[in-house]
């Protein structure tokens, strides 16, 4: 009877084995099911940017508004006819940054830091 009992132990353990680490397991389809899951989102994010390119040909074939906007934008250009007015942001004043003093009298060195 013993002898009986383990023959039919050894065969469960056998039928388990394909089902817990054999080729298509549980353990192998979650972890498929996890790179699915990551693909779809690298997909969802690829297919936005797509997206976004194909808007902008799509605009740069019909209009030239968004040629002038890019030609403004990253090259720098202009009209015809136009002026062009660069501002400069006035940097903040601070002790290092400002001149040092001059003496009046000219044989008289200046002490420098």
């Amino acid at each position: 009877m013993k002898a009986l009992t383990l023959i039919f132990v050894i065969l469960i353990a056998l039928l388990q084995y394909p089902l817990w680490l054999g080729k298509g397991s549980w353990l192998k389809v979650w972890d498929l099911n996890q790179q699915i899951g990551e693909q779809q989102k690298l997909n969802a994010e690829l297919k936005a940017r797509n997206d976004g390119v194909d808007a902008e040909v799509r605009d740069l074939k019909q209009g030239f508004a968004a040629i002038e906007e890019r030609a403004r934008s990253e090259l720098g250009m202009i009209k015809q006819d136009e002026v062009f007015y660069q501002v400069f942001e006035r940097a903040s004043p601070d002790a290092s940054s400002t001149p040092p003093l001059t003496s009046a009298d000219p044989d008289r060195p200046v002490a420098t830091d």
